[in-house]
């Protein structure tokens, strides 16, 4: 991919990123679960944008998940175990301007198969 390429599909992430959170917002009993991907790892939190407080997070990095399908599933369990030690059960889902298909989609999925309700 050429610089300019980049660029685009950067700023095209961004604009869809401030269009979701304009219309999304997590609290104490339903915080907000953000997904980011990088090429090598995932990151997770659940937020409570009320406050400003992060609930509950996740670093694919330091679990050695990587950022594929399969490493997804493995991280929302992970994750889903988090929440519900936290006793957090209802969430909303914010993809942070990805698509939602592949590694995103399977994320989601499985965290509704863990009781997780999206």
């Amino acid at each position: 991919m050429t610089n300019k390429q980049m660029k685009l599909k950067v700023s095209s992430r961004l604009r869809r990123k401030k269009r979701i959170r304009a219309k999304i917002s997590g609290t104490v009993e339903m915080p907000r679960v953000s997904i980011f991907k990088s090429n090598r790892s995932l990151y997770l939190q659940a937020i409570d944008d009320v406050n400003g407080v992060t609930l509950a997070s996740f670093d694919g990095a330091k679990e050695g998940v990587k950022s594929n399908k399969e490493g997804a599933k493995q991280a929302a369990v992970k994750f889903a175990e988090v929440l519900k030690a936290k006793k957090i059960e209802n969430v909303v889902f914010d993809r942070n301007g990805y698509v939602y298909h592949g590694v995103v989609a399977a994320f989601a999925d499985e965290l509704r198969n863990q009781s997780i309700k999206l």
